[in-house]
């Protein structure tokens, strides 16, 4: 069976057992097994595959340890966001990698207001703000640039690329348009919380990588100074930010802006003329980025176990 098939086929089982678990919940949890499962085993396997195969696994798993309202409903919603991470790697069509993004980003505006015995809705309006937002500036960002590639605007690619740039980043949490990270790491459930952080973070950094490689022009070198300084207030703010916190949550929060920052800076790489360093800038995003997603399910799940929200840190 190809590609196409399988993904389809894992869709459909994801979809039906979605439904059917509003009656039968579990029918829920093992149709996202099943469904992540087959589409695994329909890409090549590689690191990054297994890697994304552990952590959707494990995130999956996971909303186990919340009585959510929509239980059942919530293991397909992150089933449907494994199998847009692992069908990003396979892609070279624009329209998909941008499909891609929103098939990870939307489920995530349930996810956040995920909590046990209701709906966190006051965190949830803000979260959705924020990633309309940064959707909206990714998409129209990525459409400038590819539109410049047949017919070049120098005006035309610079506001294309600050836009997509600027859309990323506050999808991810890049400071300073961070704004959003540390009081919904905060008020959000920590269960959603391991998967915002972890999951959703994959997709955004590899389609704004290929969709800059893929329309890069002579303007390129001047404006990815852009980039670099976002990265750089993200990793001076995420740091300073982490150990002025008190809580354990904001201080997760502040982690993954330094994070978001480290990896950001792979993105400077497409004005390389060598395609090895392309390369190994994508391999070392990608170890940053599983880096990343592993510690924020282990820490979160750590505080799930104390208690919904975390007791501050007491400072010696």
């Amino acid at each position: 069976m190809d590609l196409p098939v399988m993904m389809l086929g894992a869709l459909v089982i994801l979809t039906l057992t979605s439904v059917f678990s509003f009656k039968y919940r579990e029918l829920g949890f093992y149709g996202a097994i099943v469904a992540i499962i087959i589409a695994s085993f329909a890409v090549s396997f590689s690191a990054p595959v297994v890697f994304i195969f552990a952590i959707g696994l494990i995130n999956v798993i996971s909303l186990k340890a919340i009585k959510s309202v929509i239980r059942g409903v919530d293991y397909g919603l992150v089933g449907l966001m494994v199998l847009a991470t692992l069908y990003i790697l396979t892609t070279q069509d624009l329209a998909m990698v941008l499909a891609a993004f929103v098939l990870v980003s939307v489920p995530t505006y349930i996810l956040v207001m995920i909590r046990e015995g209701g709906a966190n809705v006051e965190v949830g309006i803000k979260y959705i703000t924020f990633m309309v937002l940064a959707t909206v500036l990714f998409l129209i960002g990525a459409v400038i640039l590819a539109y410049t590639k047949d017919t070049f605007d120098g005006a035309l690619y610079i506001l294309g690329y600050v836009m997509l740039v600027m859309g990323l980043s506050i999808e991810v949490g890049v400071a300073p348009l961070h704004e959003w990270v540390p009081d919904v790491f905060t008020s959000a459930d920590p269960i959603p919380m391991s998967i915002i952080a972890s999951l959703a973070k994959i997709v955004p950094f590899i389609a704004a990588l290929w969709i800059l490689i893929y329309t890069a022009s002579e303007l390129t070198a001047s404006i990815t100074v852009f980039t670099a300084v976002l990265a750089a207030i993200s990793m001076f703010t995420g740091n300073i930010g982490a150990l002025t916190s008190k809580e354990h949550a904001r201080v997760l929060a502040y982690s993954t802006v330094a994070n978001m920052g480290y990896i950001l800076t792979c993105l400077v790489v497409v004005i390389s003329p060598k395609p090895e360093f392309i390369a190994f800038a994508l391999t070392g995003g990608l170890l940053m980025l599983f880096a990343n997603a592993a510690g924020k399910i282990g820490f979160f799940n750590a505080i799930k176990g104390e208690g919904a929200y975390s007791p501050p840190i007491i400072l010696s």
